[in-house]
């Protein structure tokens, strides 16, 4: 139980603290443990903050293939534009997970920089293959042109990562009317 409040902490302060902003004594406080007690749960806070990122990175993995496959009857644009949104809007992740995966992912702590980019893209490596059938399917379909998946994947991933990071920057019905806009400039751009 202490180790799950711990965790619940630990995520609410380097979501708003970061990594780096975050000493041990403030998540202990936050618990109600002094600070030696929680080596007993973790072996460090790197090994916390690790944790934390690999659980997130996990849900948000799970949130996506649960969606793909509730919108199995519809259409390509349709899956790729849902996905689109539950990546830059989180609808099944709160606010505080997702300020977390941004700071990670934007700025990772120097000693773990490299640990935090190989898991990153491994869990985006799980989410490839399905958005690649999705445009296979497009494709099949004859709703796209014959672009190679991987420029495809390449693409949406980018319109992805901008459309994630706008919405920390925009008011959410700004941020939601720019992502319908670069979503129709993207389905634009590739449609037959």
């Amino acid at each position: 139980m202490t180790r799950n409040r711990i965790r619940a902490a630990a995520l609410h302060e380097f979501a708003y603290k970061g990594y780096e902003g975050t000493p041990l004594s403030d998540i202990a406080k936050e618990v109600g443990i002094k600070t030696p007690s929680f080596y007993a749960h973790f072996r460090s806070k790197e090994s916390l903050l690790l944790h934390l990122f690999d659980d997130v990175l996990q849900e948000r993995v799970e949130t996506v293939c649960r969606l793909i496959r509730q919108l199995e009857a519809s259409t390509p644009d349709e899956k790729l534009f849902r996905i689109l949104v539950l990546f830059c809007h989180g609808e099944d992740v709160s606010e505080e997970k997702l300020l977390f995966l941004k700071r990670l992912t934007l700025f990772p702590p120097p000693a773990l920089e490299q640990e935090i980019k190989a898991r990153f893209l491994a869990s985006e490596r799980l989410l490839s293959e399905p958005l690649c059938r999705i445009f296979r399917e497009a494709a099949d379909l004859g709703a796209i042109r014959p672009i190679p998946a991987d420029e495809l994947l390449a693409s949406y991933y980018c319109l992805v990562d901008g459309c994630f990071v706008q919405r920390f920057y925009y008011p959410p019905h700004e941020a939601e009317h720019r992502l319908r806009l670069a979503w129709s400039i993207f389905w634009n751009g590739i449609r037959a």
